[in-house]
């Protein structure tokens, strides 16, 4: 994880200008990463112990998950992401080059920017899906994963103050 994490903060700051202080942030199925800095390499790097299919396994049981599942995973993806709050504060602008980001970015009717307040609407939507509102209506996958991935995502720009995410190739 931690060389793909290298490996997409390098591609994203060759776009950018040197100096200008990013997050990169990289939901993978085991684990989340997350690599700060404002120069060619990261000057720190993050792994945290929650990913999409672990999320997924540990606390969602049904497809789409209960509101009582997801209510109890979002504590400890609270309690993860939160011990990054400080460390990263100045690093102000974030981005992914994550397919499932850029999944919720689609259904949120966007491509290149995500706003919090759009990834806040897709959450409620998943949510209405859960107390039984049909997916085509919803307009929300149903699967465990994805669910774990908008709540990873939600989660980490709520409490770390990200207005938005920028989505790269």
């Amino acid at each position: 994880m931690e060389a793909v994490i290298h490996r997409q903060y390098r591609a994203i700051r060759l776009g950018l200008p040197l100096g200008m202080p990013i997050t990169v942030l990289r939901i993978g199925a085991q684990e989340t990463a997350v690599a700060v800095g404002a120069g060619v390499e990261p000057e720190q790097v993050f792994v945290l112990a929650i990913g999409s299919q672990k999320t997924a396994a540990e606390y969602f049981f049904h497809a789409p998950p209960t509101p009582g599942e997801i209510e109890n995973a979002i504590m400890p993806v609270e309690d993860e992401i939160t011990r990054l709050r400080e460390t990263i504060a100045s690093y102000a602008t974030l981005f992914s080059a994550d397919e499932s980001i850029r999944e919720i970015a689609l259904i949120a009717g966007v491509t290149s920017q995500l706003s919090l307040d759009r990834v806040e609407q897709i959450f409620s939507l998943l949510v209405s899906l859960s107390l039984g509102r049909p997916a085509s209506i919803a307009g929300v996958p149903g699967s465990p994963a994805f669910a774990a991935t908008l709540l990873i995502l939600r989660e980490f720009m709520h409490h770390l103050k990200f207005a938005s995410i920028n989505i790269t190739d």
